[in-house]
């Protein structure tokens, strides 16, 4: 495990820009794993403008989500798809047939996952993949549970996972209570991870993920075992770090 310690916010968005933009450099035709959520969006945005300085080109990169939620069409503004369009995928010269997300109108959960490993498979996995942290340790949507799960499932939200999301919805009631989500084998997978945390509400998840026991319970310590696992964060988010 490698950490990248940042000032703030802004400059750990940077540092994570800059890793991902290495990728696409150095691998023009790469597979980027992505998230969604607050987290990536000031990297995205720093990508962007290295897209617009002409520093970076898109046009052979291929991307991956990490999750979306059940129920959702891609012209729900809270849809994931949604929100890669509005915050990376609109603004770069990233061809959008390569981009992919979980199919949130595919009733049959069997079937969805199904469908998205075999997108992964085909493109041969992730080069490098993007984390966010939730504050009970969920990478993707992958809540603490009794073991690691595989490959793409349909998760059931915990009620913490619900209750934070909710402020993007008019009600309680509009909240998605379930998602399809990539398991934590697929994420393992990717050749590169880099987890980028920030804040200082993130700081105690980050202790006990990074520097605890591994555990599904806290499923993001599973990546304390990745050959090639970049934290980055900023000093409020390291600050409990030994």
């Amino acid at each position: 495990m490698k950490i990248i310690k940042a000032k703030d916010y802004n400059a750990a968005s940077r540092m994570a820009a800059n890793i991902i933009a290495a990728q696409v450099i150095l691998k023009p035709d790469c597979v980027l794993g992505l998230a969604t959520g607050s987290t990536p969006i000031g990297t995205y945005e720093s990508l962007i403008e290295r897209y617009k300085n002409g520093d970076l080109d898109f046009s052979q990169v291929s991307s991956i989500n990490l999750d979306e939620y059940k129920g959702l069409s891609p012209e729900n503004d809270q849809s994931y798809r949604y929100f890669m369009n509005e915050h990376l995928f609109n603004h770069i010269n990233i061809d959008k047939n390569r981009t992919h997300v979980p199919n949130g109108l595919e009733p049959d959960s069997e079937k969805a996952c199904g469908d998205y490993n075999k997108i992964i498979n085909d493109h041969g996995g992730i080069d490098l993949q993007l984390l966010g942290l939730g504050l009970n340790g969920h990478i993707g949507f992958n809540e603490p549970a009794d073991v690691f799960e595989k490959e793409t499932h349909c998760v059931d939200l915990t009620q913490s996972t619900i209750d934070a999301n909710s402020r993007f919805f008019a009600s309680m009631d509009e909240v998605p209570k379930q998602a399809y989500t990539m398991g934590i084998k697929t994420i393992m997978q990717a050749k590169k991870v880099v987890l980028l945390a920030t804040g200082a509400g993130k700081a105690e998840i980050v202790k006990k993920a990074f520097f605890g026991d591994v555990t599904p319970q806290v499923p993001a310590s599973i990546l304390q075992l990745h050959s090639d696992f970049v934290l980055v964060g900023d000093e409020e988010a390291l600050s409990l770090i030994p």
